[in-house]
């Protein structure tokens, strides 16, 4: 059975989108916590395993090995339940226990590394464990084209039917692996040619800017690297958003709107109010709400 059959009609897209009303134009967010498995992940990951599948890697009995802080990780493992594949993540101990517990919930098997190591560590790790494994691979987001192609056939073509024809003045997004970015920023960009394609990454893990690279608390961002699913010549501005900005616009999209989003998403809803903020009045930027605050309970945006 083809991965489109088993994945892509039961799991992938047509997430909403919601019009947040700002004092400089309209903050369009689409919520892809809304996907099956929560995050915007599930669409990184059918196109990764469909790029696997197409190149004839992707095989009975076959072990997918993946680094990841906790999305990708949970899309996987949700896929990999449904295909019948084994799944082995490595993850670095930062990322929250809920996390944890929902890919032991899909059986698959975690293996965490120390915090200070980052995603650095959790790839070296990941690439180690392929070695010793005789049949296993990994998907590699960071690098894998399945990743923003997936964008560029779902995540883009949906906010164009959203905003019906209106003009899009940005498109706002975090920096993980650059698939988003990447795949909508292509898309937008050959529909809107001046639109501004904008990235955002953690103030302390700001390799964009070619500033310090550290831990910090927006997960599923800011990975202290450049991945090569990043198309730099895409960039227009990089915005840096501190963890404290970042957790208090999720703390107010909850307390105040009633959206109980990531701190990803609270990064990238700061991000775009401010870069409104320097556009012509009611301009429209898009951005997305990777995925949902339940993930993040047991940290410092919601925990009592």
């Amino acid at each position: 059975m083809s991965v489109d059959e088993v994945i892509l009609n039961k799991f992938i897209g047509r997430t909403p989108g919601l019009r947040l009303p700002h004092e400089n134009g309209i903050i369009f967010a689409k919520l892809e916590g809304n996907n099956v498995g929560g995050s915007i992940k599930d669409r990184a990951v059918w196109g990764m395993l469909k790029y696997f599948e197409q190149t004839g890697r992707l095989k009975e009995n076959t072990t997918i090995v993946e680094p990841t802080s906790g999305n990708t990780g949970i899309a996987l493992a949700m896929f990999g339940a449904a295909l019948n594949m084994q799944v082995i993540l490595v993850m670095p101990e930062s990322m929250s226990l809920e996390r944890r517990a929902i890919l032991a919930a899909y059986g698959a098997k975690l293996e965490l590394t120390p915090a200070a190591d980052g995603m650095i560590g959790a790839i070296k790790r990941a690439e180690q464990i392929v070695k010793e494994m005789p049949g296993a691979v990994m998907l590699d987001q960071f690098s894998n084209p399945g990743n923003p192609w997936a964008h560029m056939a779902t995540t883009a073509p949906e906010i164009l039917l959203d905003i019906k024809g209106l003009e899009i003045a940005a498109f706002v997004a975090g920096v993980g692996t650059g698939g988003t970015l990447t795949g909508v920023g292509k898309v937008l960009k050959k529909v809107f040619p001046n639109i501004q394609i904008v990235a955002v990454e953690p103030a302390k893990s700001s390799v964009l800017s070619r500033g310090p690279i550290g831990p910090h608390a927006i997960q599923g961002i800011g990975a202290g690297f450049i991945p090569k699913n990043l198309d730099l010549s895409l960039v227009d501005q990089v915005v840096k958003v501190s963890d404290e900005d970042a957790i208090e616009m999720t703390r107010y999209m909850a307390r105040e709107k009633g959206l109980f989003l990531g701190i990803s998403s609270g990064a990238n809803l700061w991000a775009a109010g401010e870069l409104l903020k320097s556009l012509q009045e009611n301009s429209i930027v898009v951005t997305v709400a990777p995925d949902r605050g339940d993930k993040y309970l047991s940290t410092s945006a919601y925990k009592l």
